[in-house]
């Protein structure tokens, strides 16, 4: 499978791209393709990369699983295209950045905006089956998603970190925290939300951090 993604990211992938275990997931995932109805589209599955070079990311959020309904998943973690409803989870978000720092609700749900401004959004399964929900769990990309948390913890300095729920904090253990911010709160889904998502703050936070170690914080 040709992997399309930013010079800089590439340069510091190479040697986990020829590894054994992603090799057998890349042939997955194209026979996943080639077979059946896969999301995000193949062009898109690495814009997480591609709309954030490493030497731009500012702010890492993480996800889970892509989104497995059509036209919904495009590459960003908790991220759905223009025109498409948002989410119960990304609704939840952007009730809690009205509430931390004024931002209204925006036209769409499309997370672009703030990949380009240095937000690496990165699903830990990087694709899923159409209305299959974890079909593609536990092939190999939970050690792929491992592995570009690790990169970032490692060649970048200064990167907050945004946990979200058990799964996204377990990932904690990956990072250095003596020269990275790592914010925890529960999951912006319904069922976790009012347990300490709403009122975290984590935006004005992120950005008091970015701005105390002279970086432009991020237009929410």
């Amino acid at each position: 499978m040709e992997v399309k993604i930013d010079t800089s990211w590439k340069v510091v992938m190479n040697q986990l791209f020829a590894k054994t275990f992603v090799q057998n997931l890349f042939a997955f995932v194209r026979d996943e393709y080639a077979g059946t109805k896969v999301y995000p589209p193949q062009k898109d599955m690495f814009n997480a990369f591609n709309h954030c070079p490493l030497d731009a990311v500012k702010v890492v959020i993480l996800g889970q699983d892509p989104y497995h309904g059509a036209n919904q998943a495009n590459g960003l973690a908790f991220s759905v295209n223009p025109g498409v409803p948002f989410p119960p989870s990304l609704r939840n978000i952007f009730k809690e950045i009205e509430t931390d720092v004024g931002k209204v609700f925006p036209p769409d749900g499309d997370l672009t905006r703030w990949a380009d401004q240095g937000v690496f959004l990165l699903n830990a399964t990087l694709t899923v089956r159409e209305h299959e929900a974890g079909s593609h769990q536990k092939k190999g990309w939970e050690e792929f998603s491992d592995e570009v948390i690790k990169i970032i913890s490692d060649q970048r300095e200064n990167v907050v970190f945004l946990l979200w729920g058990a799964y996204a904090q377990k990932k904690a253990a990956l990072i250095d925290a003596n020269k990275h911010l790592i914010l925890k709160a529960p999951h912006p889904s319904p069922l976790s939300s009012y347990r300490g998502f709403f009122g975290c703050q984590h935006f004005s936070k992120a950005n008091e951090y970015l701005v105390a170690h002279g970086i432009k914080p991020i237009e929410w």
